[in-house]
């Protein structure tokens, strides 16, 4: 079998979902909410399977599961709640970290980070991860700023460029983490993806793995509006 002979199924099932994103983004309420209803109980559904599965003992599923629920749960409740630029900028932070950490890490390569965990992610990729989420969000800012302060918004100065700079270690750091946690799970489980939900790209918590600490963080820094 060729190495990417699923990539056109993965190519429309990434359109798909990302046209199904855009459209819940530009409705609004209450199609956002539904939609990351929907999504939180699909992964909490696989994070549960994948917990029966890594362990035997009762005590440890119990606790696994009601961790799963408070991380998952928790993350969906404060995506809910924040406006809608917010959960764009959300989503485009974690993108770009996979995107960029995609690309860095296959075509510098070098050291794995744990590669019996996860024996794809590098050194490299978690750089190109920061250099990713750090653009992303100065873009973001940059013209939130704009939006707010008119076109007179020029660039940054050096304290804020510090400052973004460390945000994107932070949040890339976070996102390649829970894929770590993720990857970890379904290595216990004996399972290459959670679920077989989405065409050539796995399950739920496959894609959204990253995305979950990001938006814990967000909301713990942020808070989410009531």
């Amino acid at each position: 079998m060729k190495k990417n002979a699923d990539l056109p199924v993965r190519i429309v099932s990434a359109i798909v979902m990302i046209a199904i994103a855009a459209a819940a983004l530009v409705a609004g309420d209450p199609w956002l909410d539904w939609l990351i209803a929907a999504v939180v109980l699909g992964t909490l559904v696989e994070f549960i399977l994948l917990v029966v599965k890594a362990t035997q003992n009762v005590s440890y599923r119990l606790a696994g599961i009601l961790a799963g629920v408070v991380y998952i749960g928790l993350a969906g409740l404060i995506l809910a709640r924040f406006p809608v630029p917010m959960v764009v900028g959300i989503i485009g932070t974690v993108i770009a970290v996979d995107t960029f950490a995609y690309f860095f890490g296959r075509t510098i390569g070098g050291p794995k980070i744990a590669p019996r965990i996860s024996p794809s992610k590098t050194w490299a990729g978690l750089l190109g991860g920061i250099v990713g989420a750090s653009l992303w969000i100065a873009a973001f800012i940059f013209f939130a700023a704009r939006q707010i302060s008119g076109p007179s918004t020029m660039g940054f100065d050096i304290s804020e460029i510090g400052t973004i700079a460390l945000m994107g270690v932070v949040l890339a750091v976070a996102a390649q983490a829970g894929d770590f946690l993720e990857s970890w799970l379904k290595r216990k489980a004996g399972v290459k993806d959670s679920s077989k939900l989405i065409p050539g790209h796995g399950g739920l918590f496959d894609r959204i793995d990253g995305m979950i600490p990001v938006v814990l963080i967000a909301g713990a820094v942020l808070g989410a509006p009531a």
